[in-house]
């Protein structure tokens, strides 16, 4: 067996695991579409059902002792990394309802080539050619799933806060990215379990504080809204972020990010046949889901 051997099993792996995390992260939008909770409300009672399951596994692991070995900058890029995953939720959400979804998502989806940038300055980890290439192909596909609702929102008037949506849009991509390399970036020290407790629970209080900001109603809600609330917690955060999460370990953060450009096509698939939604996908969904995975692979493959 060679010396790589291990390395190409742990590759191995981390494809299933992101296979997994794409299936998770794209229930998000169905679900919260179904919801009628404010955006921050729904983003922290995610992240509160989140923390429940991981305060169990820290126990059990017993890996709450690594945050023992920490210094103050190495706590500080947690809570960095919760802090920008809480303003992701926050402007992206918003960004959808001032912009047209279409110009929302291709703009927050340029976000593998912000992290492919900062891994090469901050991590010295530089993507080569072809997955320069492959991460291109990927956003050329995301930019096909959208081309329907942009060319219909170019025949309408335009919005005066259409502008403030395609920034905030921008700021998601960039928060974004600067959770997964900062992720990167701490996974060699801590296990999962340490490291998703520490990021987690900073972008809960974060959206919090948010919440409190906004008024955003957090509490009560009715059944309906916490089944759904649990949902968000065990599908796109728990299978979803933390399967990302994993996979940072043993993946560059610009292959991990990629594969998110599949949520709008998985999140297509999956509304056309969820009750309460059942919006039929068009077909340039499936041409540019088909492209978004063409680069994927091309990134990804070895």
């Amino acid at each position: 067996m060679s010396a790589h051997a291990p390395e190409r099993v742990a590759d191995s792996r981390a494809i299933v695991v992101l296979g997994f995390a794409l299936l998770g992260v794209s229930l998000s939008g169905p679900l919260v579409r179904l919801s009628h909770a404010h955006p921050l409300a729904i983003a922290a009672w995610r992240l509160g059902f989140s923390l429940i399951v991981i305060a169990v596994a820290l126990l059990v692991t017993g890996e709450w002792r690594q945050w023992r070995r920490l210094d103050l900058r190495e706590l500080g890029i947690a809570a960095g990394a919760g802090s920008m995953l809480a303003l992701h939720f926050w402007s992206w959400n918003t960004s959808v309802g001032l912009t047209s979804v279409a110009a929302s998502v291709v703009l927050v989806n340029t976000q593998p080539v912000v992290v492919a940038l900062l891994s090469v300055f901050w991590l010295r980890e530089a993507p080569s050619r072809r997955q320069w290439l492959g991460i291109a192909v990927a956003m050329l596909g995301a930019l096909v799933v959208a081309l329907p609702d942009l060319l219909a929102a170019s025949d309408s008037a335009d919005r005066p806060r259409a502008l403030l949506g395609d920034l905030l849009a921008l700021v998601g991509a960039l928060t974004a990215a600067t959770y997964f390399v900062a992720g990167r970036r701490l996974r060699g020290t801590l296990e999962l379990w340490a490291y998703v407790g520490l990021v987690y629970g900073s972008c809960f209080v974060v959206l919090l504080l948010l919440a409190l900001a906004a008024s955003a109603p957090l509490w009560p809600q009715p059944p309906r809204e916490l089944a759904l609330f649990a949902g968000l917690a065990l599908g796109p955060m728990l299978l979803g972020h933390t399967g990302l999460n994993w996979a940072l370990k043993r993946s560059p953060a610009y292959v991990v990010n990629l594969t998110l450009l599949g949520e709008p096509v998985g999140a297509t698939l999956i509304a056309a046949f969820l009750p309460g939604i059942r919006e039929v996908p068009a077909p340039l969904t499936f041409v540019g889901g088909a492209i978004v995975f063409v680069g994927i692979l091309l990134t990804a493959r070895r």
